[in-house]
């Protein structure tokens, strides 16, 4: 291996799974020490996203299952570190390979099923107002901050009374995986319009469907939340023919997505190819029915094939499908393991690491090679 230029080993090294990688760590101390290095780990990421490989679907019932975004073959359940007989795990929010946990009690986690690791957060009180009596949402999102280089959870809270049911108040609260902290930051000045909504990423923003007022007939907004200034803002929409629809939000890609669902007719998917810049709206697609799909009440896009005619659907948070763009055809997808009902997420494999370690959920990844010492039983002289 001297003789290969490091650039090379570099480059060999990046096109390879992380379960690999883990692997060749033992090989020797330089090789532990380049795949454990900040800019190895951001190119092997970098090069995973730009090639579209090393992908996988994060399936959540109860209980969270993977499946291979190339084959789509069979769903394998996750062990992860807040499984419980008790009660069921959300998943909160994914990036750069990391996910974020919560086990319905107290407990959120972020975890990196890669590699196993995963850390544990500390447990944060809600502040309540005085003239309110309790939550009404508390809606989470996990982002990363380019500029100080940290992972962050947001949590929104909003809260409600019984005699004040125009009005609504809020409290915003955000955690460093750096300081390993929650800090409170200025409140949220518009009502989230839906219950079980984490919070969409693009670049380093987290988005929500949004009103100015509870209980309006006023049109939906699309809010941000920088996740290096820290400041909310509303994302500019494009001019609709109609507004007679249900709007939702995703990511496809890394561009945000206005998903406009106009009840039994059809699904309208718009792409923002251009973040921030409201003439980049494109409509992508249209799922009509009973046309393309029987019966629906919703589709979300979740990724484009590698040759990119294809878009991969999630229908009713049922069933996957590939719908061809140009044909407007549906093909569907049938994989052992998926479960019945079940919500869905892409995740990159990836080597990012967890601020002060974390700790290991499962059993550590097998090492070819390296075999295990039988210690010698008590009152037996060692050959």
């Amino acid at each position: 291996m001297p003789d290969f230029p490091i650039d090379v080993i570099v480059d060999i090294l990046s096109r390879l799974p992380v379960k690999s990688l883990l692997r060749f760590r033992c090989v020797s101390k330089p090789f532990c020490a380049l795949i454990d290095s900040h800019d190895f780990i951001k190119s092997h990421l970098k090069r995973s996203i730009d090639t579209k490989t090393h992908l996988s679907l994060i399936l959540r019932d109860s209980y969270i299952y993977s499946l291979d975004l190339d084959s789509l073959d069979h769903a394998v359940e996750l062990d992860h570190p807040l499984k419980s007989r008790d009660f069921g795990t959300e998943v909160l929010g994914s990036c750069d390979g990391l996910v974020c946990l919560y086990n319905g009690e107290e407990d959120i986690a972020i975890w990196n099923p890669s590699t196993r690791r995963y850390r544990k957060l500390p447990v944060e009180e809600i502040e309540f107002p005085d003239y309110f009596t309790s939550c009404q949402y508390t809606i989470y999102g996990l982002g990363y901050d380019p500029v100080t280089v940290d992972y962050k959870v947001v949590r929104f809270i909003q809260f409600y009374g019984q005699d004040v049911w125009d009005s609504f108040d809020s409290e915003v609260k955000v955690y460093s995986m750096k300081s390993n902290s929650w800090r409170r930051i200025q409140d949220f000045p518009y009502y989230l319009r839906y219950k079980r909504c984490y919070g969409v990423l693009v670049g380093s923003a987290l988005h929500w469907v949004v009103s100015r007022k509870p209980e309006t007939d006023t049109a939906n907004l699309i809010a941000a939340f920088d996740l290096t200034t820290e400041e909310y803002l509303l994302v500019p929409q494009p001019e609709f023919s109609s507004k007679d629809f249900h709007m939702n939000i995703g990511e496809l890609e890394g561009c945000l997505c206005i998903l406009c669902n106009y009840i039994q007719k059809r699904v309208d998917v718009w792409v923002m190819k251009d973040y921030g810049v409201k003439e980049s709206w494109t409509k992508l697609f249209s799922v009509a029915q009973p046309a393309v799909i029987r019966s629906f009440e919703f589709v979300i896009p979740l990724a484009y094939s590698k040759g990119g005619r294809d878009v991969l659907l999630v229908q009713d948070n049922k069933k996957l499908v590939w719908y061809d763009v140009e044909l407007k055809k549906i093909k569907n997808i049938m994989a052992p393991g998926i479960p019945k009902y079940f919500e869905s997420f892409v995740c990159v494999e990836s080597l990012v690491p967890l601020s002060g370690g974390g700790e290991t959920c499962g059993k550590s990844p097998d090492i070819k090679g390296k075999k295990k010492k039988n210690k010698p039983k008590k009152n037996e002289k060692k050959r």
